[in-house]
């Protein structure tokens, strides 16, 4: 019996140490925060339309509230912050950080340290929010339980220099609860009394910090989750449209990971991308200046790379042997293509290089190798063309460059 009762002491000793163990991992600021702003919004919205209605006012003050917050991550913390695309004027980012704040998503110091973990050791065990730990953790649950330690500052040394930066973690806090819901109440307050107040506190408040959490979620899940690759295979970032539809475009991830540092996460002119054009009206008033971008044929170059790994590996599936005169011409083509891109870059470079001494050359000169230049990326483009046709021949579906 004495041998029996240690046992039943021994079994529960270790329930309570998993328990213990499970309590001590759960982030439970976090979780509270996330599950009671969701509780609120899907009970608390729908019983406010029932009793008052929906007016205009409360849609356009949730859509200001949530372009504004949203805006200030994809703008501000990500593009600004985390990855200094660009340099913005005092007013440009007290503006995202008090409505970065008001997103609930942390400190710009506390998220840029985060985020530029996660581009370290993207898909690996030190990447925040991996991906290859499931969906749900990339999405949600690294917010909600603790693996591993937290993300030290030491990441964003630079951006601890930043006096508004700093001055938003120290008052991160009561920023986010005045911004975030108290802004939001004192100005239906002011619209249409109690009532409107308490709409714009549930709808403008609770409702939109929900949407806006889950759309910068889908960054660290779905964009590493659908979409095509490319630029690069070698993370599981994609590109998606339907994502950059619902995340300011930052659902161009693939692009993203292969070239951080530039201001475009929709690089094409036809891709959804509000944040770049943002930034960009921003840059012709004045207000942002200094940005970053890479130069068209270093994008074409991985595009290039990455298709002839996808060629490559579709050839060596392919479930016939492909004709070696079809073969030859495969290569042929592609020596032609990257002989041209070669040209066309040093064209290029002889055309920057003038242009940025332009008083040492006359303006005829600097026409002649402009259009140089010109006639080097044509026939690039037509090499490329090509190419890519000899590669319908072995009938392979491929991907636009």
């Amino acid at each position: 019996m004495a041998r029996a009762a240690f046992r039943r002491v021994e079994v529960h000793n270790v329930g309570n140490s998993s328990m213990n163990k499970f309590f001590n991992q759960v982030r439970w600021i976090n979780s509270l925060f996330l599950i009671g702003t969701f509780i609120a919004a899907v009970i608390g919205v729908p019983l406010y339309i029932w009793h008052y209605g929906l007016d205009l006012f409360q849609v356009l003050l949730f859509l200001f509230f949530f372009c504004a917050t949203a805006g200030s991550i994809t703008l501000g913390y990500h593009r600004l912050f985390s990855h200094l695309t660009f340099q913005a004027s005092w007013p440009v980012k007290i503006f995202v950080l008090l409505f970065g704040a008001a997103a609930f998503e942390g400190s710009a110091l506390g998220w840029c340290a985060d985020h530029r973990r996660h581009h370290k050791f993207v898909d690996h065990d030190e990447d925040p929010y991996d991906i290859s730990k499931g969906f749900f953790h990339a999405h949600i649950g690294w917010l909600l339980f603790r693996r591993g330690a937290d993300t030290p500052l030491t990441w964003v040394r630079d951006l601890q220099k930043d006096r508004l930066a700093w001055w938003q973690h120290q008052f991160y806090v009561p920023l986010s609860l005045i911004i975030g819901f108290a802004l939001p109440a004192a100005i239906g307050f002011l619209y249409g009394g109690a009532s409107a107040a308490l709409g714009a506190f549930l709808i403008a408040g609770f409702a939109r910090v929900v949407c806006v959490h889950h759309t910068t979620f889908c960054i660290n899940s779905l964009c590493h989750w659908i979409g095509t690759r490319p630029y690069s295979s070698h993370c599981s970032a994609r590109d998606s449209l339907l994502m950059a539809l619902v995340t300011f475009g930052e659902g161009y991830h693939n692009y993203h990971h292969e070239f951080q540092h530039d201001y475009r996460n929709g690089v094409k002119p036809w891709q959804f991308d509000p944040t770049k054009w943002a930034i960009w009206t921003l840059s012709k008033i004045g207000l942002v200046r200094g940005l970053r971008t890479v130069p068209e044929e270093k994008i074409l170059k991985a595009q290039i790379a990455e298709h002839e790994r996808q060629l490559q590996a579709r050839l060596q599936a392919h479930p016939s042997p492909i004709c070696s005169s079809i073969t030859a011409g495969l290569e042929a083509a592609r020596e032609k293509m990257h002989v041209a891109l070669s040209d066309w870059e040093t064209r290029l470079q002889q055309y920057r290089e003038a242009m940025a001494s332009r008083s040492e050359l006359s303006r005829k000169e600097l026409r002649r190798l402009k259009q140089s230049a010109q006639a080097a990326a044509e026939h690039f483009r037509e090499s490329l063309g090509h190419w890519m046709e000899t590669q319908r021949l072995i009938q392979m579906p491929t991907n636009g460059i």
